[in-house]
């Protein structure tokens, strides 16, 4: 009891001198303003208040963080060889019909379905695109899911009727990356899903020397089927990697960031 007693003394005594510094009279046992010391009267039995630290608030400057983040990111597939790869993809072995098993089986069965087909000599890969990647965080702000936008165009050629028709491809990639801690509280950042999101792959006609639609289709749904996994299956290793060659203040920043949930301002 005494010592609340000279607890109450103490904060009017501080209460009257602060008020007299200031030239203004503050009655003793009035409430202080929280910028004196949080002081207030008490009577006997009452207990002090606690008041805890106030939370840390972020200084990230979030819109350089992701903004550096897409630039290095998209460094690190160039850098990887994303370009070379699309130029190499293997797509005339899984249009001919004398491949055999498993889904390249079951399309070669559609391709001798059409005699022409037969006839395809070479299906060239030109002009591949990275376009401008894409960022969304997540609801509970703990993870970033990147989008990867891919193009090339496709010249096919046959033996009948040389240069027959060339396709535009576009078809995106969705990673997702979020941070994780280790027993000595180092954090990084890890890859979670990498996914072929269904309907991003778009197949335009860019020009037909030939009059044949049975076969534009057919061709296209064999193009619709494959290419998804072609690319799915060497961009989200790669991507793997780039993050793993990450500056080591940028990749440390942007994981401290998610795991402690902080909403990042994404521009454009």
């Amino acid at each position: 009891m005494f010592l609340i007693g000279s607890l109450v003394v103490l904060c009017g005594l501080l209460a009257q001198g602060t008020a007299q510094l200031a030239g203004l009279p503050y009655p003793l046992g009035q409430d202080l303003p929280m910028s004196m010391g949080h002081c207030r009267s008490l009577h006997v039995g009452q207990t002090m208040p606690y008041y805890g630290v106030p939370p840390v608030v972020s200084t990230y400057p979030s819109e350089y963080l992701a903004r550096n983040f897409r630039d290095a990111f998209r460094q690190g597939l160039l850098s990887g060889g994303i370009l070379s790869f699309l130029e190499h993809i293997p797509l005339l072995n899984y249009v001919r019909p004398s491949n055999t098993g498993g889904l390249v089986g079951a399309l070669g069965k559609v391709i001798s379905s059409i005699p022409i087909l037969n006839n395809i000599l070479d299906i060239k890969v030109t002009n591949p695109q990275l376009l401008e990647i894409g960022l969304v965080q997540s609801y509970d702000f703990h993870r970033l899911y990147v989008t990867i936008p891919l193009g090339f165009d496709l010249k096919v050629n046959t033996l009948l009727v040389g240069n027959l028709l060339e396709l535009s491809v576009k078809l995106d990639v969705t990673a997702e990356v979020y941070a994780v801690r280790d027993t000595y509280g180092r954090s990084r950042l890890v890859i979670g899903d990498c996914i072929y999101p269904p309907g991003s792959l778009r197949i335009s006609l860019l020009n037909r020397l030939g009059p044949l639609q049975n076969l534009i289709d057919s061709l296209t749904d064999i193009l619709t089927r494959v290419i998804p996994g072609l690319v799915q299956g060497v961009v989200c290793p790669l991507v793997n990697g780039v993050l793993g060659l990450l500056d080591v203040t940028l990749a440390h920043d942007l994981a401290d960031v998610l795991l402690r949930g902080v909403q990042i301002v994404i521009k454009a």
